[in-house]
């Protein structure tokens, strides 16, 4: 009983370790994004008469607003101790920032419709915005059944509990499909860079969201594991 009460508190720290990576990741791409969009790409705009400035808008919120702060909301029972705040204080960071990384996800998908209206080109024609519209329906549902199951009052204790393995493992799935959407969207504009450079600072990103969302995923999955 002792070693596994050893363990699993083992198991607890070593999920935390990997969450702070996670959030070193975070910063990381926030970063590299950031200098990609304004050094290389001439800034965002969504008001520009400047095509690729209101097409900047997309990649800038996607990444920041949607998969950088799905992460962030998926890790915040790991970010925020149980032993500091009440679990129903975790659970409102989590919803509320997923509720941001939502609004932000759609205002994405805006700035790609107004792009492609601006530069008349036609819509959902790649891969990219067919895995990125499937991520955002699916998390709009996600979160959708999460607000109703677990925070409004009516969900019986029970409901609850049994719908928790499958609301960790859809929300999981829906963020690593996002993250596979980020990555052929960047695949598109490696392939169309100005510059070695550029192409090299695209990759790069490319690899460190890769790498964010592996560390998210691994960190809830040690959670989990061992509880």
């Amino acid at each position: 009983m002792a070693h596994g009460i050893i363990g699993s508190h083992h198991h607890s720290i070593l999920a935390s370790r990997v969450g702070m990576v996670a959030h070193v990741l975070f910063l990381t791409t926030a970063v590299l994004m950031l200098v990609w969009l304004l050094h290389y790409r001439g800034g965002v705009n969504i008001q520009s008469e400047d095509p690729e400035q209101i097409f900047n808008v997309h990649p800038f919120v996607m990444s920041w607003g949607f998969i950088l702060l799905i992460g962030e909301a998926i890790l915040a029972y790991s970010t925020i101790p149980s032993h500091i705040v009440e679990h129903r204080t975790q659970k409102m960071a989590h919803m509320l920032i997923h509720l941001v990384g939502l609004i932000l996800g759609i205002f994405g998908v805006y700035a790609a419709f107004k792009y492609h209206d601006a530069a008349v080109a036609p819509d959902l024609t790649s891969l990219h915005s067919w895995l990125g519209i499937t991520a955002i329906a699916l998390f709009g549902l996600q979160w959708l059944f999460g607000f109703v199951t677990f925070w409004l009052p009516g969900a019986h204790v029970d409901t609850r509990t049994a719908a928790v393995p499958a609301h960790v493992m859809a929300g999981l799935a829906i963020f690593m499909l996002a993250v596979c959407a980020a990555q052929t969207g960047l695949v598109e504009k490696s392939a169309a860079a100005a510059s070695t450079a550029e192409m090299k600072l695209i990759n790069v990103t490319g690899i460190f969201i890769l790498l964010y969302g592996v560390t998210v995923a691994s960190a809830v999955a040690l959670r989990k594991a061992f509880l």
